[in-house]
């Protein structure tokens, strides 16, 4: 019954094809190169120690398919690009969206620090085969200050890092698969990545942004957090809490294309509006699923029933 549904859904797409708007645009974020100033822990739990996530912030002003991402970050000197065998995304909305609000935190504050918990259906990890990435090695590069163990509960917060390392940066360019298909709104992007042998440092980027994507008006760019499996579900600020001083960004950056005359999640006509919608912004359904990243039809539509929700 739902794929007779989403056929008839596909069948009203083109008759209100030419009744709408030709919106949308190729979406792309960026917080524009690495620093110097701050290498942070960024990896899954494995034989290197327990899970440690390093997020940053991004707005979409609406409703947007995010197709992929690039990071950058510090491997171990001498290391290969091959080294970095796994990465995984995850999304998080602001505290205290998918919170427990009534929880005494362990930490200064979460004002505008990651929720509790990350968007269960905008996880990708190459290991479940819903990512795919690309290792490059950029050059020698070395940090003036690293987060790696020092994280910790209050009132012992502040350890002021661990001090500088070198290594080599690494640019890890990441095709989502299926894409991310997200509502407007202020979100947190934390990626990790697994590197045998050694750590990888998520790089630090200036804030404000300087030679990346400014945030748009009416939103404030927020700061980096860290959080490794002791300190779950809170979060810690990298600068005020950890280094004592200063805010940080990380690098990163994010491709994809909106779609601003798609349904609203949750009311009863998003499907039909949003498949709509792709239908009239890329000339037909088949062209939306290959334009956006899809792999067929059929994943559009899973994607899109996501993005509505039940």
């Amino acid at each position: 019954m739902k794929r007779r549904a989403n056929l008839i859904a596909v069948t009203l797409a083109f008759t209100v094809y030419f009744a709408l708007p030709a919106w949308g645009d190729r979406f792309s974020f960026s917080t524009g190169s690495p620093d110097g100033k701050l290498g942070a822990l960024s990896r899954p739990a494995g034989s290197q120690g327990p899970e440690t996530e390093t997020a940053d912030d991004f707005v979409l002003t609406q409703a947007t398919v995010v197709s992929g991402a690039t990071m950058h970050g510090l491997i171990p000197a001498g290391a290969p690009a091959s080294s970095v065998g796994r990465v995984e995304v995850e999304i998080y909305h602001i505290f205290p969206l998918d919170s427990d609000g009534a929880r005494t935190p362990s930490v200064p504050t979460r004002m505008n620090s990651p929720s509790d918990v990350e968007i269960d259906s905008a996880t990708r990890d190459s290991d479940a085969g819903t990512l795919r990435f690309v290792t490059a090695i950029v050059s020698a590069f070395a940090v003036q200050n690293t987060v790696i163990n020092g994280i910790n509960k209050a009132p012992g917060q502040t350890t002021h890092g661990e001090g500088p390392a070198t290594g080599e940066q690494v640019e890890i360019v990441i095709t989502f698969n299926p894409p991310l298909f997200l509502p407007p709104g202020h979100y947190f992007f934390r990626p990790e990545a697994e590197v045998s042998g050694g750590n990888f440092l998520f790089l630090s980027a200036p804030r404000p942004i300087t030679s990346g994507t400014p945030f748009p008006p009416g939103f404030t760019d927020l700061q980096a957090w860290i959080r490794n499996a002791n300190l779950a579900p809170d979060w810690l600020r990298i600068g005020a809490d950890i280094i004592g001083s200063g805010t940080f960004n990380m690098t990163f950056s994010l491709t994809g294309n909106t779609i601003p005359a798609a349904g609203t999640p949750g009311e009863a006509n998003c499907h039909g509006r949003t498949v709509s919608a792709m239908a009239h912004e890329f000339r037909g359904i088949d062209a939306a699923a290959s334009t956006l990243g899809y792999s067929s039809v059929s994943a559009l539509q899973d994607g899109i029933n996501v993005f509505c929700g039940p």
